[in-house]
């Protein structure tokens, strides 16, 4: 599966809509000082429904993580799949890093803090779910 930017399709919405999380300087926190935009990639293979996000997290113009996150059920993606293989489906479903992209050694805590934070905050949950369907829509 391919994945591209929602601002390629979407950057206006992108522009207003990407969550960025600053870390001040001199503030107590495992994630160094720092402004982290959580920048959504989405599936562009016309047809598919995976309902997963690819968020590459960037600071300094750097790519330092990319996270996967899949909202639906393990059910929906055996479904989806066409497979019962638990190995297969628990790479989908829930949050990871993409073994598949490098990753910094800010990938863990920035994982950390996307499933304590982030993912604890349902509007902009929401929100990214509402840019999936924006994004799909325009695939064509």
């Amino acid at each position: 599966m391919p994945y591209a930017l929602f601002y390629s399709l979407c950057p206006t919405v992108a522009e207003n809509e990407t969550r960025v999380v600053i870390v001040p300087p001199g503030i107590e926190s495992d994630i160094p000082a720092g402004e982290y935009a959580f920048c959504e990639m989405f599936c562009d293979e016309p047809g598919c429904d995976c309902r997963r996000v690819f968020f590459a997290v960037i600071l300094n113009n750097n790519a330092v993580a990319v996270i996967t996150y899949g909202w639906e059920s393990p059910a929906f993606y055996a479904k989806w799949m066409r497979s019962d293989d638990p190995a297969d489906i628990a790479d989908l479903v829930g949050v990871g890093l993409n073994m598949a992209s490098p990753q910094s050694q800010l990938a863990p805590l920035l994982l950390n803090y996307f499933e304590t934070v982030l993912l604890q905050d349902k509007p902009y949950i929401e929100r990214v779910k509402r840019h999936y369907k924006m994004f799909r829509r325009l695939v064509k």
